[in-house]
């Protein structure tokens, strides 16, 4: 038994090595094939999965790339909402209401805080603004206009054809002396059941859409208000308006002399879309030397009080200026009814004795004028000849009328632009033909014009005038406009011109017109009451980081620069394109 036992134990241990020897051989074979083996494919695994890395990663920069290049197609730096804008302007403020606003400080406040029933428009002709239609009758005597529709003022009220009516009447109210009342003589102004209103001229008068820019002021703030006390009222320090912008806050400088600020912020009732800036800042000076210190010392943005001839004294390297031609005329008015100039054959003979191109010569890039009239206004047929310089025939007429005394005359001019060189130049020129002339150059304010302009203090005045946007000269040359109240600098009269100019004003076919205003040119060439000089140019310095009135837009007057003021803007930022 035992035997049997130790046999069975010993052939259980020989399967048991043989067991255990091909467990590990199978355990040998296991381990290479499962674990030494497959370490080459993890290797393969990792590079795949390095190289798949790779590709997403490509990938992903690729998606990043195109949508930068997408972005950046799409989107540009350019101005957006936002900013301030300040601008200096010279003369005092004594009124916000704008039936009052006559020194340059009150036109600029006026123009950024009312709108008008019309205004010019980018091309330079007038068109409708608080008016949605503008339409006039074939004889020319009756024009009907239309409000648009949900017009309000800054305070949210509605802006009806009350308030035109209410404005209207007290235009043509003797009794608040506005400087809109010549506009409106006359006129009968109704309110249909239309809702149009209605007016009716007491002649035709072509040109009737220009007259029709007048401000207008709210009903439901001065209704009842004593006319004679119009200008007091508290409406012209705090105004409801319905211009781009509405009224904030006045401050008195307590470093400038004479410096006041009229803070205005962005007007969201405006009709036309609110403006990209938030706000605008008109600083008011006494004088030019005031408007380039504060252009220097960065107190303002930009200014339209200065002249080409001032640019050099502006030291700032951020500013910039603009010329833009405006419909301004520069002229040497004679005045015809002083004891020497009212002598037709003295004033002939001064025009053939001045050298005009030299008088030009010092103003650079502005344009020759011959006329009272501009080609932009009308084109007329024939243009009569003025006589070319003959420096041997006026001394020969001014001998003759020497022998009667002494030449002595008395040249004024103004304190602006190259008026004074034109003015020293003119003398010169006067000299050399034997007349002596004694130049006066004045401060352009109130003083000048109630000693000088009203009262003709002048044998000679060099100064500019505003020519309009129609062909209408009758303010300067018609015999009713030579008063102290008249812009006739030259107080000149002559029936056949007065007739003339009427009866231009008073047609509306154009081809007459042509040849009423061609008879009229005749008679001034030959009466000689002025001599042109040169279309004027605005000049408007800024700072180079504002955008500023459009390069295409074309102005009648200085303050026109305004006219896209809803797209003047400081601030640059990010604008995303419609793709």
């Amino acid at each position: 038994m035992v035997n049997f036992i130790k046999k069975r134990g010993q052939k259980f241990l020989r399967k048991f090595s043989r067991a255990s020897i091909q467990a590990g051989e199978e355990s040998k074979e296991h381990i290479k094939e499962n674990l030494i083996e497959r370490v080459s494919h993890i290797r393969n695994i990792k590079l795949l999965i390095f190289e798949w890395w790779l590709l997403v990663a490509a990938l992903i920069m690729f998606a990043m790339t195109q949508a930068f290049w997408s972005s950046s197609s799409y989107s540009k730096t350019d101005f957006i909402d936002g900013g301030s804008y300040t601008e200096a302007t010279i003369g005092r403020v004594g009124s916000l209401n704008p039936l009052f606003a006559t020194t340059s400080s009150e036109k600029v406040l006026s123009k950024l805080l009312f709108n008008t029933l019309v205004a010019v428009d980018y091309s330079g002709n007038p068109g409708p603004a608080l008016a949605e239609s503008l339409v006039a009758s074939e004889n020319g005597k009756v024009w009907t206009i239309k409000l648009r529709d949900n017009l309000k003022w800054s305070d949210g009220e509605p802006l009806t054809n009350e308030d035109v009516m209410f404005t209207i009447g007290l235009i043509q109210d003797p009794a608040v002396n506005s400087i809109y009342d010549s506009n409106l003589e006359n006129v009968k102004v109704v309110e249909n059941e239309d809702g149009k209103i209605i007016f009716t001229l007491p002649s035709e008068y072509a040109d009737f859409a220009s007259a029709l820019s007048i401000p207008i002021i709210p009903k439901h703030k001065l209704d009842g208000v004593d006319t004679k006390t119009l200008v007091e009222n508290e409406f012209s320090t705090t105004p409801v308006t319905s211009g781009a912008f509405s009224f904030n806050a006045t401050q008195i400088s307590s470093t400038v002399d004479g410096e006041k600020v009229f803070y205005l912020s962005a007007n969201p009732n405006y009709y036309l879309t609110r403006p990209m800036l938030s706000s605008f800042a008109v600083h008011t000076y006494v004088d030019k030397d005031a408007v380039i210190a504060a252009l220097n010392a960065g107190s303002v943005t930009a200014t339209a009080e200065l002249s080409e001839a001032d640019i050099n004294k502006i030291v700032a390297e951020n500013f910039e200026a603009r010329e833009t031609r405006i419909n301004s005329g520069a002229f040497i008015f004679f005045n015809t009814t002083s004891s020497l100039m009212k002598k037709a054959n003295l004033r002939t003979a001064i025009r053939e004795g001045l050298d005009l191109e030299k008088l030009r010569a010092l103003t650079p890039n502005t344009e020759a004028l011959d006329f009272p009239l501009l080609e932009s206004q009308i084109q007329l047929t024939e243009y009569p000849k003025i006589p070319s310089m003959d420096i041997d025939e006026a001394q020969a007429k001014i001998n003759t009328i020497k022998a009667d005394g002494e030449l002595e005359l008395n040249v004024a001019t103004v304190k602006d632009g190259y008026f004074p060189e034109i003015a020293d130049e003119l003398v010169r020129q006067l000299g050399e033909l034997g007349i002596t002339a004694h130049l006066m150059v004045y401060d352009e304010n109130q003083d000048f014009v109630t000693n000088v302009i009203a009262k003709r203090n002048y044998d000679i005045l060099i100064y500019d005038v505003e020519m309009g946007v129609d062909p209408d000269p009758l303010p300067y040359y018609h015999s009713s406009q030579a008063s102290t109240s008249g812009l006739n600098l030259s107080n000149y009269r002559n029936s056949l011109v007065d007739d003339l100019l009427i009866g231009a004003r008073e047609t509306m076919d154009l081809a007459l017109r042509v040849k009423k205003y061609e008879s009229f040119l005749e008679y001034w060439v030959k009466d000689v009451p002025a001599i042109g000089l040169y279309q004027e140019n605005l000049t408007y310095i800024y700072n180079k980081n504002a955008k500023i009135y459009g390069d295409d837009l074309k102005l009648v007057t200085a303050i026109d620069r305004f006219s896209d003021i809803e797209n003047w803007a400081t601030v640059k930022g990010t604008v995303y394109l419609t793709p």
